[in-house]
This record gives structure tokens, sequence and C-alpha cells, in this order.
């Protein structure tokens, strides 16, 4: 019989250096050398755990880009535990926290990365076009109403 692992998300504080250090590693672990690593202590952050390690992470900071709106800014899973649903459970967490922040909806982009394209699909989000693209010209722009 396959025993399934377990995970749990929990928000974190960015400020604390323990929990930047994780955040980064990460970061590495999962983009390695494919985006900058962010300022932890800017936004919201959440890790995801199986049993006690951590294996994935995400955040969101307010968008400079559109108004009342986060910007889901970053989300990363180890390999190994892709395929358990973790980056869609990150984004039910992150989206409970922009509803609190009182945010009416989220942004972010993808390049490059059919599964994240594919959850951000699952996840209700849609392709928008914004009126001053921020990244590369193949990159996907994506929103969700969250209000």
């Amino acid at each position: 019989m396959k025993v399934w692992p377990m995970y749990r998300i929990r928000e974190v504080d960015g400020h604390d250096d323990e929990i930047a250090d994780t955040l980064a590693d990460l970061h590495r672990l999962t983009f390695f050398d494919g985006a900058p690593i962010p300022e932890f202590d800017h936004g919201h952050w959440w890790l995801a755990f199986c049993d006690t390690i951590p294996v994935g992470f995400a955040g969101v900071v307010v968008s400079t880009r559109e108004v009342n709106a986060g910007y889901f800014c970053r989300v990363g899973v180890l390999n190994r535990h892709c395929g358990n649903a973790l980056q869609l459970r990150l984004m039910r967490a992150l989206e409970s926290r922009a509803r609190r922040n009182g945010w009416g909806s989220i942004v972010s982009d993808t390049t490059d990365n059919l599964a994240s394209a594919n959850n951000f699909i699952r996840a209700g989000y849609r392709l928008f076009q914004p009126q001053f693209p921020w990244a590369w010209p193949s990159t996907l722009y994506w929103r969700k109403s969250i209000s």
C-alpha cells in the first residue's frame, strides 16, 4: 500500500533570518539561476512542509502595476514533490491572504513554464494583456479577481 506524504502550508515571517534563509535555499533549488532571489522582508510568504521538511514556497507583494492588487511574485516546489497539488494549495493560501488584505485581484506572470501555466488555469486565473507589460516578450500575464 502506497503511503502519501502529509503536506501542510504555513504563512511565515520573511523578516526572520532563519525563515529568509530557508526561503532563499528553496528558491535556489527550484529556480537555480533563472530568477533573482526576492527580498523576503516584503510581502507575505508561505512554506509548504512534508512532515517537518520545507519542500515549497510562495510569495505575494503589493502590485506596482495594477490598482488594488497583489502580485504573485514567486512559487517553487522541489521536483520530487511536484504533482501533489502544492502549487495550487500555495495559491489558495495566497488568495486568502489577499482577500484579508482587501485586494480585489491578483496578477502574475509565467515564462516558458507549462506546468505553472496549467496550474494558473486550474486555479481560475485568466490571461490578460497589461497596458504596460513588465517582463519578457514571451511572458504570459495572469489575473484573478478575488473580491
